[in-house]
């Protein structure tokens, strides 16, 4: 800060001041220095001088550089900018994880579509061979909860009567779809099935007395329309594989609204929930499998497919069995991820690649109209997802 100035041409000869005013006379380049006799400075605001061109020297500034620079402090605070791509890192690696979700159940699901298929053409037990999917899961879950390969939940007793009707529904509809796809070929049974929502909106209206927007009942008019269009020209129809696909969707949902009740302030994952509700199933089918197919037949099956595709066989149950868990284990732990929505329409595109997968492989007779009914199908459950947004 600048206190004062004072003048000090005081210690100078009187000769020597008249010589330096004619050279600056002549040199109108430099310029005097303002009279400060009547100038008052106070010390109430500092002074910045941010360059000395403003006291008149401009030459000696232009070989100089300013004395005193003033420069804006750097802020402490984050930079926008490094936030903005921080966020957008972390979205793009949870759009990568939604994927890779989503890529594993499908492929789990068409792996498992197509080893099940090939037991059932060998071994027609459909009881024995959903027991063993559900065993073959709950052995998994209980060897990694022992080695600690994954966290055992924490359940009570509660929690495990809120789960025997969730489980009960899903007994049935494992069970009935399975029937389905011994009697009939894995896409009829996939196609029937995407008429999954026609039941859920019915049941929730007549039974629950909920109601929904116009475009949601609108939506449900391509899906009755075209699955009643791809059953009759299904040429390899049965009776038995329809209903069973049928009883499987009315199963399901009544599994979903009772799980939705029942899980309500429950703090178990989706690996683990799964995982009992596959421990309850297995407890619930094992002795009513055991009631309608028993182990004398079991015996009888099992040498006839073993001397009709070999030691192969054996691995095929085991893939389909094991495969059965991973997909339903995978989809569970999607929906901590996702939306219902987004889950919806996952689903619905895990339909079209088992129905797609099933004909190449197994070399499915489809007629254009049957194709055209399965679209059709297909089409009102994504509007039926979309419309319920």
């Amino acid at each position: 800060m600048i206190h004062s100035i004072k003048h000090s041409s005081a210690t100078l000869p009187t000769s020597d001041l008249i010589r330096q005013r004619l050279v600056i006379t002549q040199n109108p380049r430099f310029l005097s220095l303002p009279s400060l006799s009547k100038s008052v400075i106070t010390t109430k605001k500092p002074l910045c001088i941010s360059s000395i061109q403003r006291l008149g020297f401009s030459e000696l500034s232009k070989s100089r550089k300013p004395i005193i620079q003033c420069k804006a402090a750097e802020s402490d605070e984050p930079n926008s900018s490094v936030i903005d791509d921080q966020q957008t890192k972390s979205a793009a690696a949870q759009k990568m994880k939604i994927s890779i979700y989503f890529a594993t159940w499908w492929a789990l699901n068409v792996v498992f579509n197509i080893y099940n298929k090939k037991v059932l053409n060998a071994f027609p037990f459909p009881w024995l061979t959903s027991t063993l999917s559900l065993a073959a899961g709950s052995a998994i879950m209980l060897i990694s909860w022992v080695f600690r390969i994954a966290e055992a939940p924490k359940t009570d007793l509660e929690f495990w009567k809120t789960l025997v009707p969730v489980a009960l529904a899903h007994t049935i509809g494992h069970v009935a779809a399975t029937v389905s796809m011994s009697k009939v070929a894995v896409s009829f049974t996939h196609i029937i099935k995407s008429a999954e929502p026609a039941f859920s909106v019915l049941v929730s209206r007549f039974l629950l007395g909920e109601t929904f927007p116009m475009p949601v009942y609108l939506s449900l008019v391509p899906i009755i329309g075209g699955c009643g269009l791809a059953a009759l020209t299904e040429l390899n129809f049965n009776m038995i594989g329809f209903m069973g696909a049928m009883i499987s969707n009315l199963a399901f949902v009544f599994r979903n609204i009772f799980s939705k009740r029942g899980m309500k302030g429950k703090s178990v994952s989706g690996m683990n929930y799964y995982a009992c509700l596959s421990i309850l199933s297995l407890v619930i089918l094992t002795p009513f499998a055991i009631a309608v197919e028993g182990p004398q037949m079991w015996a009888i099956g099992w040498e006839n497919a073993i001397a009709q595709i070999g030691p192969n066989f054996v691995w095929w149950v085991a893939a389909q069995s094991v495969f059965y868990h991973l997909y339903n284990q995978v989809s569970y732990m999607s929906l901590d991820e996702i939306s219902p929505l987004t889950f919806s329409i996952g689903n619905t595109m895990k339909r079209i690649s088992v129905i797609v997968s099933s004909i190449i492989i197994f070399r499915t007779p489809v007629q254009p109209v049957n194709a055209l009914g399965a679209a059709i199908a297909i089409l009102g459950t994504f509007l039926y997802s979309q419309s319920k947004q």
